[in-house]
């Protein structure tokens, strides 16, 4: 086994979600082992869900798991996969149309100084581009810009080769 990797899905999805189980198809051909957390329950509560008790989820589902560990996650699955990464340690990260802020909390998109590949689409409808541009332009972070919306959903296996691509360049 080379690692772990815990995969967060987005805003109103599940554990199901296309692009967490084809990053996890790929991260499992590489050696790595997988985990995608349901945050369903949380979703639930209001427009944005409970961002606090999500962050808190991920954190213990980290406790205990050997390194090398790499948080990967979809929009607000990206968010609090770079927030986590704050309080331990990880290899790297890699974010799928992440937002920088979230409406109504005091919270804006941080996290730890490691290697992160994000994939962001151009037409974004949530998220516009250039929010992310900027915050990865001052990390100096390995975006890539796809023609798509906030979903990915026309690039759902390139995440997946992304990622691979990503996890093969840890070693």
């Amino acid at each position: 086994m080379k690692g772990h990797v815990i995969i967060s899905h987005g805003l109103q999805s599940s554990p199901e979600a296309t692009k967490a189980t084809a990053i996890a198809k790929v991260a499992q051909s590489l050696g790595w082992t997988t985990e995608i957390p349901d945050y369903r329950d949380l979703d639930a509560s209001s427009e944005l869900g409970d961002v606090l008790s999500r962050i808190e989820r991920l954190r213990r589902a980290l406790a205990g798991k050997r390194t090398p560990l790499v948080l990967a996650g979809s929009s607000m699955g990206a968010f609090i996969s770079a927030r986590v990464s704050l309080a331990v340690a990880v290899q790297g990260l890699f974010l799928m149309a992440p937002p920088t802020q979230l409406k109504g909390y005091d919270i804006v998109l941080e996290a730890a100084p490691v290697r992160t590949c994000i994939v962001h689409g151009w037409h974004d409808e949530l998220i516009p581009a250039g929010e992310v541009v900027r915050w990865a332009q001052k990390r100096s972070d390995h975006l890539v810009l796809v023609n798509d919306s906030h979903r990915l959903a026309d690039h759902v296996e390139f995440c997946a080769q992304e990622f691979g691509r990503f996890v093969q360049g840890l070693a």
